[in-house]
């Protein structure tokens, strides 16, 4: 998926008053490119491809893997012929991770990370392009792996005996089967925004960027709040939103996956109420949908439903505009009008 991403050379207030209306920047202040989205599949999109994957392969034997990148396999033991011809047993989310247990206790390890994504193919399937890393072959397709961009992060590791895998698990606690005193004892361990702290996988398994803020806006907590702040009934609030808003992910995704495999897994689907919505109306109130933009990502929030009608800082355009930077949506709009 491409989006398209207008910079702007000239007056930094304008460029951010113009927001998401490029066409209110004149011809020699805009310059477009595209760029791929970036995007880390999480928990609803792995139990996705782990539904669409069970019928596919479960009780089918693995003939054989083909690797065409030497940066994704990261052991050494089992050699990599000590899966093949073993039957796959069964599926296993663990954090983002995909595990596939095979016969005598041997398990694949898949971390996708950002840009990695499975497809299902025709048996023995050609592996074209820079992108292809591997195929594992089954007797009725192949699961092909890719990774978009030049940068390697996605990962297999080949496992022995199941308390090998205890050594992935980062410690978060699964959000269906903990419950609110859990919840609660977790994220205020220590004292984060509430962004920070539903993405920590320390803290809970399996959330990140997109789903985060799909929680807060159904629990209409600003990101920036601090755990230790929250009084009993916004916890019941934060627990009850989180569990309901990964729920209906899970459920809405895992149905699409019966019906078809999920080739085009992204941060940016429709009937999200907030995040990759910049610039468009809140479902809820129907003010702007605003964001935080910070390194490679970008936090989307209403102000009028999370944080009281306070407009968040944007790091890097705060620091441009200094007294200029709007503190409410009511600053926000005179802006818009000059």
């Amino acid at each position: 998926m491409q989006v398209v991403v207008w910079h702007y050379f000239g007056d930094p207030l304008k460029a951010w008053v113009a927001g998401s209306n490029p066409a209110a920047l004149t011809t020699q202040q805009r310059v477009v490119s595209a760029v791929p989205s970036v995007f880390m599949p999480e928990l609803p999109d792995v139990s996705a491809y782990i539904t669409a994957l069970e019928p596919r392969i479960v009780d089918q034997p693995l003939k054989h893997v083909r690797l065409a990148s030497a940066f994704l396999l990261r052991t050494a033991e089992p050699p990599i012929a000590s899966v093949e011809g073993q039957v796959v047993r069964e599926l296993r989310r663990l954090g983002k991770r995909i595990l596939i247990g095979l016969q005598n206790d041997l398990w694949l390890a898949l971390h996708l990370m950002i840009a990695g994504r499975l497809h299902w193919r025709a048996p023995e399937a050609k592996l074209p392009g820079r992108q292809s890393l591997a195929a594992f072959d089954f007797p009725n397709g192949s699961l092909v792996l890719t990774e978009a961009g030049s940068k390697r992060r996605a990962s297999l590791h080949i496992l022995q005996g199941e308390e090998s895998l205890e050594a992935f698990d980062a410690g978060g606690i699964d959000i269906f089967s903990s419950d609110l005193n859990s919840f609660r004892a977790k994220l205020t361990a220590e004292n984060h925004t509430l962004k920070r702290a539903l993405t920590d996988p320390r803290l809970i398994s399996g959330i990140g960027n997109a789903y985060s803020d799909e929680i807060l806006h159904a629990a209409q907590f600003s990101p920036l709040a601090l755990t230790q702040k929250l009084g009993p009934s916004e916890w019941n609030r934060l627990f009850a939103a989180t569990r309901q808003t990964v729920g209906f992910w899970v459920d809405q995704l895992s149905a699409e996956a019966k019906i078809a495999f999920p080739e085009k897994v992204t941060a940016f689907r429709t009937g999200m109420a907030v995040h990759g919505r910049y610039g468009q109306p809140c479902p809820r109130c129907g003010d702007t949908v605003l964001r935080i933009r910070y390194a490679d990502k970008e936090t989307n929030y209403c102000a009028r439903c999370q944080t009281g009608g306070k407009v968040l800082a944007d790091r890097s355009l705060s620091r441009l505009l200094g007294k200029d930077w709007p503190r409410t949506l009511e600053e926000l709009e005179a802006l818009k009008r000059r």
